[in-house]
């Protein structure tokens, strides 16, 4: 066994598995992960913290020094020297081996014995022959591998090595950087190490190499070098380490080099050519946020944009092609070898880079051909940019949340080939039509922000300021979609002059266009997108009833041209203005028509946003309990779509609804002043949620909106009926409502708690209790023990030797008062149960669910 002399951080997860799996006999066990995850350290650990605990013999052979064309009998070879430490020039080294693992007891029975094969990767076909027959014949061998990838062994148990999680990437940081005599633990640094983590994925050798920077530079230099672009400095950062340092580790480009140099000429090909799509992400499933993010490039994309017969050293035959039919197969090796990560949905299936080697990869494309890159990047762009706009003509309809999750999880791609053609000037169309296209889809308002939009809307207008006539309807929707995203911003004057720049290209004659505010009830024959922009800037900024006649003649128009997404877009606004400012009976005939026929074509977001209109009608003109329940189904099919725009609407329409309800309350003979608090307690509570919700969402609005303003008139009247101390205290309470959770939605729709508004601590136990009688690790021991682990597991679990537990054992037994390990159940705190349970869930050999208190 190597000694463990490092700090070991984190890993609790991994750990226990491991302990799991070892208790329970498993025969190959082998931690798989990418290159300096940390799959050595992990096992040294854990065969540690095992042998420890029971007493075990494990033994440890290192692979990594054996070259990669190493064969069998020199495998066997490392494993002998590895394990025998006497003289066996008599014997066969092999049977010396065998005997050595194998071991009985008194009556014959097999003992666990632990070999540890670290390294196995490069070795994979002679070492998993080597791994089977010792398996074969020697009953009671437990293997513990690290590989890159799997070993290919029938019963192969395997452990995914994830990244490290936030918190514990941030305190190997902090340790790392103290030791070189930099530390970093002070909070003005926390936000500049957590993002130095992200860069680097959370891997431990990386962070340990980013940390080793502090010798040379500040914190905030070190973070500058992780750009993610062509100016990126991460494959020159070295390990100087001398000692204990192997040169696959020296440096992040070694790292992926050792993996890289195990591909075929097609594997290392693909690699090179995914270089051009969207970096990945890796997470910890242990963090709060641990899923997969919504990132990652569709089998049909790669193989669109890799797929090429051709020779990539320009004579015909010199080297590997790519076709179509092979890309499938290629990317599940590379993810078998750890280098593509797979974003598996319960539709689709998704494959990314990671930063750092996409990097790598970049680099090895260029080294293909000075052409290379620009050539990948164009098909890059120009599928992307077919993809949006076939999309864009046909998102209205049941089909619309399949291209609403392609456009979301695609949305890092789509910012790739904008950046793309900005960079080429002969591409910079190209970029238009995918801004364009999404804002026709209304995708921004489901992934990224409209401030990105924005900055993407006059980035490609700039870059085709000097296109020709061809081009030019196009810009036209461009400016038209830049005033509604100031229009949503609450950037006054930015939407008007967007809509000024619309009309005046619209309409080149001065004259013509004369005096066109004044005229919105004249078709001035603009096209139907700054038809729909007016009538926003009408609703949002002037507050004027004549957005209901502007915004119905641009849905006439889309309607004509044969485009239902875009008359659907105007209709929903149509609704909208009508409720907030038509007369009763305009606003009830016409949100209620536009809801009736939406729900008829079967759009489900168009749905959604209908039934918010409804709900603005019935607070403001009909029955405010209905516009409750409409506003909470309107909130459910928003939440479906993902849609904090909408999400956001619809809990301030609830703010309505709650408030004329109060004022029906007051108004009544005897009214329920009970009843009154409450509803303004929860009015308050959905304010503070929404704050915080819009700061993340990023609505600027440094304008006020009839939403806001209606709000505020809500908020005035929650605050007469709570009085002020009490108004400010229980809106700050909804501010601390996690966004993440989605709790103010939750709130909204009456799934969440009232008590979690803030989170109600559980009380501990009485402190008359034995239980607090117990030391720390002794209530650890001891909610083990009510679980069901035995002693031994408990040991392993812990990494603590089997005497010390059997004496925890016996002091937990005695404070207790107690002469079973069955009574400990019945001194666990209630908050403490769930633990046991979950414990009791994951045991070792276990046969119940779980305990049961008597």
């Amino acid at each position: 066994m190597p000694a463990t002399v490092n700090r070991f951080i984190g890993r609790s997860s991994e750990l226990d598995q491991i302990s799991g799996l070892l208790l329970d006999g498993a025969r190959l066990i082998t931690l798989v992960g990418s290159g300096g995850i940390g799959k050595t350290r992990l096992a040294a650990e854990a065969a540690h913290r095992y042998g420890k605990g029971t007493g075990i013999p494990v033994f440890w052979v290192r692979l990594a020094r054996l070259p990669k064309d190493s064969g069998g009998s020199a495998i066997e070879e490392e494993i002998v020297q590895s394990v025998l430490d006497v003289n066996f020039s008599n014997r066969s080294a092999w049977n010396v081996l065998v005997d050595t693992l194998t071991r009985t007891d008194a009556v014959g029975r097999n003992l666990q014995t632990v070999l540890v094969m670290d390294n196995c990767e490069h070795l994979l076909v002679d070492a998993g022959d080597l791994i089977a027959e010792l398996l074969d014949v020697v009953p009671g061998l437990t293997i513990l591998a690290t590989s890159r990838e799997a070993i290919g062994w029938v019963d192969e148990r395997l452990v995914a090595v994830p990244p490290l999680t936030k918190r514990e990437a941030e305190t190997l940081f902090e340790w790392r950087a103290g030791l070189v005599g930099h530390p970093t633990t002070d909070r003005q640094y926390a936000d500049t190490v957590g993002a130095i983590c992200r860069q680097v994925h959370n891997n431990p050798l990386y962070i340990q190499l980013a940390a080793a920077r502090l010798r040379y530079q500040p914190l905030s230099v070190v973070l500058r070098e992780l750009s993610g672009t062509a100016d990126d400095r991460r494959m020159r950062w070295s390990n100087r380490v001398r000692a204990e340092t192997e040169t696959r580790h020296q440096g992040v480009a070694d790292v992926i080099t050792w993996s890289y140099d195990l591909c075929s000429d097609k594997q290392r090909l693909l690699l090179d050519r995914m270089s051009v799509f969207a970096a990945g992400h890796d997470v910890n499933p242990d963090d709060e946020d641990g899923v997969h993010p919504e990132v990652g490039a569709e089998l049909e994309a790669i193989e669109i944009v890799c797929a090429e017969e051709y020779s990539v050293s320009g004579g015909a035959g010199t080297g590997p092609t790519l076709a179509r039919e092979e890309i499938s197969a290629l990317l599940e090796r590379l993810a078998d070898q750890s280098l593509v990560i797979v974003h598996i949905a319960p539709t689709t299936v998704r494959y990314s880079l990671l930063e750092s080697i996409r990097l790598f990869a970049a680099q090895r494309l260029c080294e293909r051909g000075a052409a290379e890159p620009a050539r990948l990047a164009h098909r890059h762009r120009r599928y992307y940019r077919d993809k949006v706009v076939a999309l864009g003509k046909s998102w209205f309809g049941p089909s619309e949340l399949a291209h609403l999750d392609w456009a979301r999880a695609e949305w890092g791609n789509l910012r790739v080939a904008v950046e793309s053609s900005l960079a080429a000037p002969d591409a910079a169309a190209m970029g238009l039509e995918i801004a364009v296209g999404l804002l026709t889809m209304r995708a921004p308002l489901l992934r990224g922000t409209l401030r990105e939009m924005r900055f993407w809307i006059d980035r490609t207008l700039a870059a085709t300021s000097d296109a020709g006539p061809e081009l030019a309807a196009l810009r036209i929707d461009a400016m038209a979609f830049g005033c509604y995203i100031a229009h949503n911003q609450g950037r006054t004057a930015d939407a008007k002059r967007w809509l000024e720049d619309c009309v005046a290209a619209s309409i080149p004659d001065p004259a013509a266009r004369q005096g066109w505010r004044q005229r919105w009830a004249e078709d001035l024959g603009l096209p139907a997108l700054v038809e729909y922009a007016w009538g926003m800037e009408l609703m949002m900024l002037d507050r004027d009833p004549s957005a209901i006649t502007v915004l119905a003649r641009g849905r006439e128009k889309f309607t004509r041209a044969g485009y239902p997404g875009g008359a659907a877009m105007c209709e929903i606004v149509e609704s909208l203005a009508a409720g907030l400012f038509g007369s009763a009976e305009q606003a009830m005939a016409t949100t209620r028509r536009h809801r009736e026929r939406l729900r008829a074509v079967g759009a489900k977001w168009a749905i959604a946003w209908s039934e918010l209109a409804w709900a603005i009608a019935l607070a403001r003109h009909g029955d405010p309990v209905a516009s409750l329940a409409s506003s909470r189904t309107a909130l459910a099919g928003q939440l479906e779509f993902h849609d904090p725009w909408g999400e956001m609407c619809a809990v301030q329409i609830r703010m309505w609804a709650l408030a004329r309800i109060i004022q029906q309350l007051n108004a009544s003979s005897e009214p329920d002043t009970d009843r009154v608090l409450a509803l303004a307690t929860e009015i308050a509570w959905l304010a503070g949620g929404i704050s915080t919700l819009r700061s993340v969402v990023g609505v600027e609005l440094a304008e006020p909106s009839p939403f806001t303003e209606e709000s505020g008139r809500v908020i005035a009247l929650c605050r007469q009926v709570l009085g002020e101390e009490t108004f400010t205290a229980t809106l700050r309470q909804g501010t601390r409502l996690r966004p993440e959770a989605q709790e103010v939605q939750r709130l909204a729709l009456g799934t969440l708690p009232t008590e979690a508004i803030p989170a109600i601590p559980v009380p501990a136990a009485s402190s008359g209790s034995p239980w607090h009688s117990l030391t720390t690790a002794e209530q650890e021991v001891a909610l083990l023990a009510a679980a069901g682990f035995a002693n031994t597991a408990i040991a392993a679990r812990r990494g603590s030797s089997f005497r010390t537990v059997d004496a925890q054992i016996t002091a937990i037994l005695q404070k207790l008062m107690i002469t079973s390990r069955t009574g400990i159940l019945g001194f666990v705190p209630q908050d403490k149960l769930d633990r046991v349970r979950t414990e009791a869930a994951q045991r070792p050999g276990r046969k119940t669910v779980g305990p049961r208190r008597p």
